[in-house]
């Protein structure tokens, strides 16, 4: 399935959820972005539509294995969508990276969360892995 083709009511659909106005727009917004968006974000592409109302769909999203959520230490959870079918699991994560210098979150889609051993009766749902520092444009920016 690729950005361009999705259909987004049966992708809603199929993941057992009622297509109504406001996830269809939030789900448009989230395939159409290159890299993960934050609440904020969001309220800007989808004005009028209230910081409430996409909160909401982002949770219920986040439920249903709709989009990641990423803590990227801005203090701002971050939010990509995540079009593989069924219930993702930890090995569908990736690493991310967030620029220090202009607080973008990058997507590495193809750098996976390396597997960490867990001790056993413990089960992880959930790996963040952020590496921080300057994406290339700052770099240049900062002159090194």
């Amino acid at each position: 399935m690729t950005r361009d083709s999705i259909d987004i009511e049966d992708f809603l659909s199929k993941r057992g959820i009622k297509p109504t106005p406001n996830r269809i727009l939030v789900a448009k917004e989230l395939i159409k972005t290159t890299h993960p968006v934050s609440l904020a974000d969001l309220e800007i592409l989808l004005d009028p539509m209230d910081k409430a109302s996409i909160f909401r769909v982002l949770e219920l999203y986040a439920v249903k294995d709709i989009v990641h959520v990423i803590e990227d230490g801005s203090r701002s959870s971050k939010y990509e969508i995540c079009l593989s079918s069924g219930h993702h699991s930890l090995r569908d994560q990736h690493v991310h990276f967030f620029c220090e210098k202009c607080r973008e979150t990058y997507c590495f889609e193809n750098t996976a969360i390396p597997i960490v051993e867990m001790p056993d009766g413990f089960l992880p749902r959930a790996v963040n892995y952020v590496i921080k520092g300057l994406c290339p444009t700052c770099r240049r920016k900062e002159g090194l």
